[in-house]
């Protein structure tokens, strides 16, 4: 884990690569040690129905859920939620700067007995973490 969902306003696509926007999330979380490499996933879905403040369709958001296995004590869950938080809002930034975008992040913790999972993508890693 963790697995990060990216849902974002379908009014965003022309001023924000998405499909960068999730391999900059990916890189961030790559790069925190308590988060191990071969169980991070970034997806992001296009939301096509939404209204946001006043209902102008101008505005757009970007709205991050990070998802957990528990374990973590409170410092490195707080440090993972900024540390993928602020990689988002950099890499928004240009794009926050010439329209309306919200942007928000939540970490949940996840029931490990709630919570089966197998794969075999640490058997096909090129380096072996």
């Amino acid at each position: 884990m963790p697995h990060i969902q990216i849902d974002y306003s379908g009014n965003l696509e022309p001023d924000v690569d998405i499909g960068a926007l999730c391999e900059a999330v990916r890189s961030s979380a790559s790069q925190i040690d308590a988060l191990p490499i071969p169980g991070i996933r970034v997806r992001a879905i296009k939301v096509d129905h939404y209204a946001i403040a006043d209902g102008d369709p101008k505005h757009g958001f970007v709205d991050i859920s990070v998802r957990l296995r528990e374990g973590r004590t409170a410092r490195v869950k707080q440090q993972v939620i900024e540390r993928i938080f602020e990689s988002a809002r950099a890499f928004l930034s240009p794009a926050m700067n010439i329209r309306s975008i919200a942007l928000s992040a939540e970490l949940r913790e996840i029931d490990a007995n709630l919570a089966p999972k197998c794969g075999t993508i640490r058997d096909h890693l090129e380096e072996q973490q």
